[in-house]
């Protein structure tokens, strides 16, 4: 009877442990396939890079010869130089519009609460500023 007991109770540790590796196997398994899915951001390219790219692709495979290569080229630069202006004039419309915003937002202030919307703008620009090179955000030590 003692041995029957014996040989039932490693039986059940037995099962126990096999399913704690599988469950540990399993586990390590699910968190590398999520954390492949979530990859790191890709490097962005320098853009006369691409451009050669382009370039060259279209060269290759539509077999242009070497006027139509120059002409391709221009056409990028102008493409290029379109856009730069496009994005000129945006951001001017937009700055406008962020200012009438501000604007807006100081005219419904009371006085005494205009210097805290002053310090609000500048903590959370340079937050902005910070992110944008990549630092941690500025924070307060209490």
């Amino acid at each position: 009877m003692a041995n029957s007991k014996l040989s039932a109770f490693f039986s059940l540790l037995l099962v126990f442990l096999s399913g704690a590796v599988v469950g540990v196997f399993g586990y390590r398994a699910y968190t590398h396939s999520q954390s492949v899915a979530v990859r790191a951001p890709e490097r962005k390219q320098d853009p006369e890079e691409v451009r050669k790219q382009l370039i060259d692709e279209m060269a290759k495979e539509v077999r242009l010869d070497g006027q139509q290569v120059a002409q391709l080229g221009k056409i990028y630069d102008d493409t290029r130089e379109r856009f730069n202006e496009f994005n000129k004039q945006r951001n001017v419309e937009a700055r406008a519009i962020w200012e009438e915003q501000t604007a807006r937002i100081k005219a419904l202030l009371r006085p005494d609460q205009e210097p805290l919307y002053e310090a609000l703008r500048a903590r959370k620009e340079a937050e902005r500023k910070a992110h944008r090179k990549g630092g941690p955000p500025n924070q307060k030590k209490d």
